[in-house]
């Protein structure tokens, strides 16, 4: 039985829903944001709250019966909060600034990355770090993570001496170098 699936979503000041079917839309002061949801499931509003609920207790049904209400919950803190990955540059002469609304980084390539943020998506480069963290913030999880992700690719950690980008307290686990002479 899913014990995610069965928790209510808690709608907080200031957000509103609409469900028309199995499309939700989720308004709040950050923004808003809609998906279309499996037309299996039923979502409704219930005193302040979604609730959803699925049609039998067969595998693919209590699948989504958790994750439909785990991206309805997400849905929510993000209009309300928002969502923030933090990077961490590590490596002589690796750094990271701000160009208008986008962000350039120098990881030891030939030449400097751009990276323009899509739609709803702010970059931050703290002026205490000395261009050393990053923070990726918007109201969309998956879109947070996958843009974070992908500054990440541009020079993951390499394991001998942890240069690159990393996310902030992330384990990078470290090999020896070559043996030398005996």
């Amino acid at each position: 039985m899913s014990r995610v699936g069965q928790q209510p979503v808690q709608l907080p000041d200031k957000v509103t829903a609409t469900i028309d079917r199995n499309s939700v839309t989720i308004a709040g002061p950050k923004g808003e944001l809609s998906q279309d949801f499996s037309p299996e499931l039923t979502i409704r509003q219930d005193n302040g709250s979604i609730v959803v609920e699925r049609p039998s207790d067969l595998r693919h049904h209590k699948a989504l019966h958790g994750l439909t209400r785990a991206l309805v919950s997400n849905m929510v803190i993000g209009v309300s909060e928002g969502f923030r990955k933090t990077l961490e540059i590590q490596g002589v002469g690796y750094q990271a600034t701000m160009q208008g609304k986008n962000l350039q980084l120098r990881l030891g390539h030939s030449h400097d990355v751009i990276v323009e943020p899509p739609a709803d998506i702010t970059f931050e480069v703290p002026q205490e770090s000395r261009g050393t963290i990053i923070h990726v913030d918007g109201i969309d999880k998956q879109v947070v993570g996958q843009v974070a992700a992908d500054i990440r690719g541009w020079r993951p950690p390499e394991p001998y001496k942890g240069k690159g980008v990393r996310y902030l307290g992330e384990y990078v686990r470290r090999k020896a170098g070559k043996a030398g002479k005996r």
